[in-house]
């Protein structure tokens, strides 16, 4: 590699604020920076007495620099984020949480929707949130659904009921399906969930108090009782969430490292109350600052597309940073309000810090007992095959009904454990149905014939079957054309089925390696297979209910493949479709009176 002549590039360099990427060989970006000058900051890299090991390993792989400038450092660092978010640089600190943050949704309907919410938001209605974690959600969900009776049930679901369900009946909805409350009385119960969750729980209870009062003069006795009972789940709730301080809406960074690992544990307080907490390790190169690791996380965490929503007016953080007023004047502007960042604590806010101080260190601890718990089975396992190392295993299933819609599975763990984002599904075609032998001879085919980077080549493959599945798979292999050669196991159930008893075959399943039932590299081995028997299972069973869905339509003459889907669309699947009326059927487009009772007596047998 051609050495990057960066004394030529830095004599025409900007003395202006922007953004820098630092591309290698292959053009690919390893790292983004930003600076308020660009030619002092990018010039620092390149001094003759830096010490620091990662910075002198960056420069070695610099083959070029790109430039952006701004008009101010608050641009530049919003464009970096974007840009580390973009590109995931491998010397950039990254903050590795692929999914987006969950959400409460009210939906826009005549009779809105509370639902849990994740990903774009294409569904027209008021969002709020974000939350830390899904089961937070869910919790809030939960709840809500036992003091305000606004309707959680999939639109499909809703569209089709004829009487209330069963939670009408246990008054955790007021059934507006089938009318049971007027407009009006729904829509009131909406405005106090929206009230409620944008953090007016006292302006509810208020209203609710006035609904009560009206009740009981006018001897509407039984309404009043159960506006009474709202009002008291409602308090009950607020004094389980609340905090004993004065502090309406807070964010609390706490920052813990040990062993080389380090975590960032984030308290949310939102109306005076504990939204939750997560814990998040944020993937970190060598000889990584505590200001340097906080600072990347604090701007990818904030500023990241989509996520102002999640910004407190107030932001505690557990030590001082250089750039604090940059940062703050970013989030003030995303936000479009004053957020404040603050070191310095006492009284509530410091105990509330050392709390969170205190979850971060407990994560990290929690997390390195179980790597070391996984480190432990792959040296046992390791040891009983008889490798120097294993950085990669995969291992192989097979699901079918009666050898109709086989599905095979293929799961990859690494030395951290399951590696989801590698694993793949094959729908097998082309062979007898029932072939187990041949259903693994096409998914090996499937994964590896177009296989070109050889650090993807495993060290172990688990075949999930006996000796037959084992022999066709070394069949397979038989002419594999790399340099690398992964070891084949079998692991062949007992005679009883039962975990423990599993037998591990080689050479073509000549070989047994013997196992005690109670060997960390057993429950390894066996962790493995039953993940990839419940990924096969889990496509299996989605191709099945697919091809059912698909089947019964298709019986039907005069039903091709538009308006099967118009039905399915209008009626929200085919439950929607089954449960559909005549008069339902024929509300959908084009499907007339005789074609909406030839469908509904096919599936209802009344033909």
């Amino acid at each position: 590699m051609a050495e990057f002549d960066h004394a030529h590039f830095l004599k025409t360099l900007s003395s202006e604020p922007g953004v820098y990427r630092m591309l290698d060989s292959d053009d690919k970006v390893i790292y983004v920076g930003k600076a308020k000058n660009l030619k002092k900051r990018v010039s620092s890299y390149f001094r003759s007495n830096v010490t620091d090991g990662k910075t002198r390993a960056l420069v070695s792989n610099i083959s070029d620099i790109d430039i952006t400038l701004t008009n101010t450092e608050t641009e530049a660092l919003l464009l970096e984020n974007n840009l580390i978010k973009k590109y995931q640089p491998r010397y950039n600190i990254l903050l590795r949480d692929d999914k987006s943050y969950p959400y409460i949704l009210l939906t826009a309907h005549k009779h809105p929707r509370l639902a849990f919410h994740r990903g774009s938001r294409k569904v027209k209605g008021e969002y709020f949130g974000p939350f830390p974690s899904a089961g937070a959600v869910s919790e809030s969900l939960r709840l809500m659904q036992k003091i305000f009776p606004v309707r959680q049930c999939e639109d499909a679901y809703y569209r089709v009921r004829s009487r209330p369900c069963l939670q009408f009946q246990l008054k955790r909805c007021s059934a507006p399906c089938v009318n049971e409350v007027s407009d009006d009385e729904y829509n009131q119960q909406v405005d106090f969930v929206r009230k409620f969750l944008t953090g007016k729980s006292h302006e509810v209870i208020a209203a609710l108090i006035s609904k009560m009062e009206a009740a009981s003069h006018a001897l509407q006795f039984e309404l009043a009782a159960k506006v009474r009972d709202q009002i008291m789940l409602l308090r009950k709730m607020q004094e389980q969430q609340s905090i004993s301080g004065n502090y309406a809406e807070m964010d609390v960074v706490g920052f813990a490292h040990l062993n080389g690992l380090n975590g960032i544990h984030l308290l949310m307080i939102r109306d005076h109350k504990v939204l939750g907490s997560k814990t998040y390790f944020p993937k970190v190169p060598k000889d990584s600052q505590p200001q340097e690791i906080l600072a990347s996380f604090l701007g990818q965490y904030y500023l990241a597309p989509g996520a102002t929503g999640r910004i407190a007016k107030e932001v505690i953080l557990p030590f001082a940073l250089d750039e604090i007023d940059v940062l703050s004047e970013a989030l003030s502007q995303v936000s479009e309000r004053k957020v404040a960042l603050k070191t310095v604590t006492r009284g509530e806010r410091a105990q509330y810090l050392q709390l969170a101080n205190k979850n971060a260190l407990n994560s990290i601890t929690v997390k390195q007992s179980t790597q070391d718990s996984i480190n432990k089975r792959y040296a046992q396992l390791k040891a009983t095959l008889g490798l120097d190392d294993i950085n990669r295993m995969e291992c192989f299933d097979i699901s079918h009904t009666m050898g109709e819609n086989t599905v095979a599975s293929c799961v990859v763990f690494d030395s951290q454990g399951p590696n989801n984002k590698e694993y793949r599904r094959f729908n097998v075609t082309g062979i007898t149905g029932g072939d187990d032998y041949a259903a693994m001879e096409f998914a090996l085919n499937k994964r590896y014939n177009k296989l070109v980077d050889e650090d993807k080549i495993p060290d172990v493959i688990f075949i999930d079957g006996g000796k037959g599945q084992l022999s066709r798979a070394e069949q397979y292999f038989a002419n594999w054309p790399h340099a690398k050669m992964p070891l084949l196991v079998g692991v062949a159930k007992g005679t009883s089925r039962r975990p423990g008893l599993e037998t591990l075959l080689i050479d073509g399943g000549r070989k047994t390696i013997p196992m005690d039932s109670d060997a960390p590299a057993l429950h390894l081995i066996q962790h493995i297979r039953d993940e990839s028997h419940r990924f096969a299972i889990a496509g299996h069973r989605n191709k099945r209910q697919k091809q059912r869905t698909q089947s019964l339509l298709e019986e039907i003459g005069g039903i091709g493949s538009v308006r099967r889907q118009t039905l399915l669309k209008f009626l929200g699947g085919m439950q929607g479709v089954k449960a559909a009326n005549i008069d339902q059927l024929k509300q959908v487009p084009g499907i007339s009176s005789d074609m909406a009772e030839k469908i509904f007596n096919h599936l209802h047998d009344k033909g």
